[in-house]
C-alpha cells in the first residue's frame, strides 16, 4: 500500500540504471532496465499510467527471476548499499528490483552479501555470486524477450 500510494503521489521514475543498452548498442531490450527500445525512446511522452504499467511489468518479471534465486532479510540494508555506491533505484519498486540493480551495477567480488540485505538461497549456494547474477540476469533478458514476442510482436505485425 505505502508503494502503490509513493507512485501516486509522486511522479513515475524511470528505471534507468545507467547501462542503456538500447541507444548506445541498438539492443530491442536495454540490457540495464529491461524496458523496451521503443518504450526508452518514448518515455518522456509517456502518462503516468503508462510509465506505471512498464515499470509493473518489469517488477512482475524480476521478482519471479530473482526470489528463486536470493532472499532479501533487509530492504533497508539493501538500499542503503545502493546509496552508498550511487547505485539508482526507484524506492516505489520492490526490493528485488533494487538488488537486481546491484547486482548488474556493483563489483561483486567485494559485495558483503548479509551486510548489503540479502543472501543466496540454499539451492544455489554452490554457485558464485557473480554467475547467479550472470544467470538470472540472462535468464530476465529471456523473459523480457519472450513477453514482447507474444505481446508486442504481433501488435506490430497487424499494422
Amino acid at each position: 500500500m505505502a508503494r502503490e500510494l509513493q507512485l501516486k503521489t509522486s511522479p513515475t521514475r524511470t528505471p534507468c540504471i545507467g547501462i542503456c543498452s538500447t541507444t548506445s548498442v541498438g539492443d530491442a531490450i536495454c540490457r540495464g532496465c529491461k524496458r523496451y527500445a521503443f518504450e526508452v525512446i518514448r518515455w518522456n511522452s509517456y502518462a503516468d499510467v503508462e510509465k506505471e504499467a512498464v515499470l509493473r511489468r518489469i517488477e512482475a518479471l524480476t521478482e519471479q527471476i530473482l526470489k528463486n534465486r536470493f532472499h532479501i532479510h533487509s530492504a533497508a540494508a539493501l538500499e542503503s548499499t545502493l546509496q552508498e555506491r550511487k547505485i539508482p533505484m526507484n524506492p516505489a519498486l520492490s526490493p528485488y528490483c533494487w538488488l537486481h540493480s546491484l547486482l548488474q551495477k556493483a563489483p561483486l567480488g567485494a559485495l558483503e552479501m548479509e551486510a548489503s540485505g540479502f543472501s543466496i538461497l540454499k539451492a544455489h549456494q554452490d554457485t558464485s555470486l557473480a554467475a547467479l547474477a550472470n544467470m538470472a540476469d540472462h535468464e530476465l533478458l529471456v523473459l523480457c524477450e519472450a513477453h514482447f514476442a507474444r505481446y508486442f510482436h504481433q501488435v506490430d505485425s497487424l499494422a
